[in-house]
């Protein structure tokens, strides 16, 4: 195995021997696929698919195993490191240019998929920048904001109100009255009201799970992304970044601010805490996050839920990031061929409907999309203000660039600070210079070689 990229993930991961891993990766029976999700909501309906398809190839077997978030790339890294990764697994937009990098995954191009029958921009993202594509889509998310509507009524707000949201960075626009007016301190007293108590708040207008980093996709992307700022000077495959534009800073100083008023708990008090379990608890009125937390959010006894669309920001528009995750074949598999069909099985509308039906997430395969709406409509659920991103064209691509885990460890200290008050957001193009450089250097030890 490559020792640079031991090396390089070595700073990132949770070091673990081989014996850790358990042996539960490629290598041990070359007719048993082995497949890793991190998703425990979407365990059943990729166990079912791996029925229905071991079913339809008696020479194959797929075992499923499911990790949570961190173990999972810790493990699989380390796993690749020992040569004993799965054949297959399931890939993030943020984690796939490292290992693409490192020659970890296989090119799918020869694979018998039909890549424009997925939502249009989602093959493309898992597009190497040699062209060669290194991953299947397998869902699609958006952005919205559920909220708690006993919590909107006793306020005295419409859910109209909510759908018609509006942001600007100088006075959060209506989305900050509204956040005001729903926060509550222990007397009784609202955001908005004479004799707001900002240090004992006992119900918070917005919750808050993190900073965001440098990707900030749930947590203030959809607002960033309405002033026309880009993370990037093109995407996929950007080289520069802009986190000193004058717009952005500025709408990461309003949300901070928000802290600072009182309106959104303090960032210290999230270390181990769960923002969706804030919000069953009855302590946040309103969060931000992605369609994959719909399930979720739902369960929450005594809770009615609401979604409602991101506000429409200074230039007309909503935004959401679209996000998409892949299957990808790892370079060491025992049986290539067999895991070829595997993802082809992944990505088809065979089963990515049942996924639908699944109603957990929304399939990359658009027919298959419609599924999962109407599962969520037969459970009472209205997911409109997660698709009409996608039917409206107010997305825009998570950013795609070398060196995500570098970068994550220059923007989250540095996004901390600015929402613990240790730092202003003029420190942002600081960590700018610092991000960039990254890339000069790259260019620097390319030219060198």
């Amino acid at each position: 195995m490559n020792r640079t990229f031991t090396k390089a993930v070595a700073g990132t991961v949770t070091v673990l021997s081989v014996a850790a891993l358990g042996g539960c990766a490629a290598g041990d029976d070359p007719n048993t696929i082995d497949y890793w999700l991190w998703d425990a909501n979407q365990l059943p309906g990729y166990r079912q698919c791996a029925v229905d398809f071991n079913a339809a190839n008696p020479d194959l077997t797929v075992k499923v195993t499911q990790l949570g978030w961190d173990d999972y790339w810790g493990k699989l890294t380390n796993g690749m490191v020992a040569e004993n990764a799965p054949d297959v697994f399931t890939n993030h937009l943020s984690k796939y240019p490292d290992y693409l990098r490192f020659e970890q995954l296989v090119p799918l191009d020869d694979t018998e998929v039909d890549f424009d029958r997925y939502a249009d921009g989602l093959a493309d993202l898992w597009v190497g920048e040699d062209g060669k594509r290194y991953g299947v889509p397998k869902d699609w998310d958006t952005i919205a904001l559920f909220y708690n509507r006993d919590m909107l009524a006793d306020a005295g707000i419409s859910e109209d109100e909510m759908v018609e949201l509006t942001w600007n960075a100088d006075d959060g626009g209506t989305l900050e009255d509204v956040i005001a007016r729903l926060t509550i301190d222990s007397a009784g007293v609202r955001g908005d009201e004479e004799g707001f108590d900002k240090n004992d708040v006992e119900v918070y207008g917005m919750g808050l799970a993190n900073s965001g980093s440098g990707m900030g996709q749930a947590e203030w992307s959809w607002f960033t992304g309405t002033t026309g700022w880009t993370h990037t000077n093109e995407n996929p495959w950007g080289d520069h970044y802009n986190y000193d534009d004058e717009r952005f800073q500025s709408a990461i100083a309003w949300w901070a601010g928000l802290i600072d008023k009182g309106y959104m708990p303090r960032l210290e008090t999230t270390i181990g805490a769960s923002m969706p379990d804030n919000f069953g608890a009855g302590r946040a009125a309103i969060n931000s996050h992605g369609s994959w937390m719909i399930g979720q959010y739902a369960s929450y006894d005594g809770i009615d839920l609401g979604v409602a669309p991101t506000p429409t920001g200074p230039e007309g528009e909503r935004a959401s990031m679209f996000n998409g995750l892949a299957d990808s074949i790892w370079v060491g598999t025992d049986n290539l061929e067999g895991s070829k069909r595997w993802v082809e099985y992944l990505g088809s509308p065979a089963c990515q409907d049942v996924i639908g039906d699944q109603g957990v997430v929304f399939p990359a395969i658009l027919s298959s999309a419609e599924r999962a709406v109407a599962a969520y409509d037969e459970r009472g659920l209205d997911v409109s203000a997660f698709t009409e991103h996608v039917t409206d064209g107010t997305t825009f691509l998570f950013p795609i660039t070398a060196n995500a885990a570098q970068i994550d460890g220059i923007m989250k200290p540095a996004m901390d600070s600015i929402l613990t008050g240790q730092a202003d957001v003029g420190s942002l193009t600081d960590a700018n210079t610092q991000v960039n450089r990254l890339f000069e250097d790259a260019g620097e030890d390319a030219a060198g070689d």
